[in-house]
């Protein structure tokens, strides 16, 4: 298939997901000036819903309209969010990811009205979040402080904070740069504090098999370092079988050398409990580490753990 010379690109319609499009579309632009591009926002279950999304399939509450787009035929490239994308079940049978751009901050920041760190804030305080990574952490390092379930994109918990609904909040240091909003961050919090989601600052892109042109030209935006790093950390989340109400974490972070490690959390929603891996690939090949990495923690009775949660 020759490749186009326009490109529909399919995300969601948030604010946050519409300025992942603009850097997916600058990037098409500095490499091939005479390719066009267009939009394709569409709204996801996972952004029409605000409560639990285990009642509506999940992670892939917020991918399932951008995929039927592609599939049927209305765009042509989908913009995803790596931490959005269920890695239980393969991607929609004909579609494939063409590319991994270059990963951005994976760490989590609290955001304070009044700058207060998460070391200083009093006993009670209302921290928004309706994430169960997040909430299980903090109930193990900060058992003090209850958090209180807060849904929508980045602007709309930050609105909701305004509103008095939360004392602070816990959100993505990455998805902040992306809507230009780091002037709220009262502090990022390191990767032993917070341990990131799978996935955490990847953007990847999608299409169809068959568009072998699109997928050239869109390959050249991949990041090969990047692209290791979702491999291991999606295929650790496969063989785990976690479910949206299991409490994981963990990244695949490449060494000055370029040799590949993993670390990887699974807790119980309560904090109580929490299981520990972390490797080096060595001569392993990215999903051979995220495998055992995966293995380790099952050894250490993970299936059990994430079997005993409803969902």
């Amino acid at each position: 298939m020759s490749a186009p010379d326009h490109i529909r690109i399919v995300s969601r319609d948030s604010p946050m997901a519409l300025a992942q499009v603009e850097r997916v579309r600058g990037e098409l632009a500095a490499l091939y000036p005479h390719v066009t591009t267009e939009v394709v926002p569409v709204k996801t279950t996972g952004d029409r819903w605000m409560g639990d999304l285990a009642a509506v399939e999940g992670k892939g509450a917020f991918t399932k309209e951008v995929d039927a787009a592609l599939l049927d035929g209305t765009a042509d490239l989908a913009v995803h969010c790596v931490k959005d994308v269920p890695a239980d079940r393969p991607l929609p049978a004909g579609t494939t990811f063409a590319a991994f751009l270059r990963r951005d901050d994976i760490r989590d920041a609290l955001v304070h009205p009044d700058e207060v760190p998460l070391a200083d804030l009093p006993a009670g305080s209302r921290i928004g979040t309706s994430s169960v990574r997040r909430i299980a952490q903090l109930a193990a390092s900060h058992p003090h402080l209850e958090c209180v379930p807060i849904r929508g994109n980045a602007n709309r918990r930050l609105d909701k904070l305004a509103a008095g609904e939360a004392d602070a909040l816990l959100l993505a240091v990455s998805g902040l740069e992306r809507i230009g909003r780091t002037d709220a961050i009262t502090e990022i919090l390191s990767v032993e504090t917070m341990c990131p989601p799978i996935g955490a600052g990847i953007l990847a892109l999608q299409c169809r098999e068959g568009d072998t042109g699109l997928i050239e030209i869109v390959s050249a935006l991949g990041h090969p370092a990047t692209h290791r790093e979702a491999t291991a950390e999606r295929m650790f989340l496969h063989v785990l079988q976690g479910h949206c109400n299991s409490p994981i974490a963990g990244y695949a972070s490449t060494e000055a050398d370029g040799g590949l490690s993993m670390y990887a959390k699974v807790f119980t929603p309560d904090g109580k409990r929490v299981l520990r891996a972390h490797e080096w690939a060595g001569p392993l090949d990215p999903a051979t580490l995220g495998t055992s990495v995966a293995v380790a923690l099952l050894r250490q009775g993970a299936r059990d753990l994430i079997d005993g949660i409803p969902h």
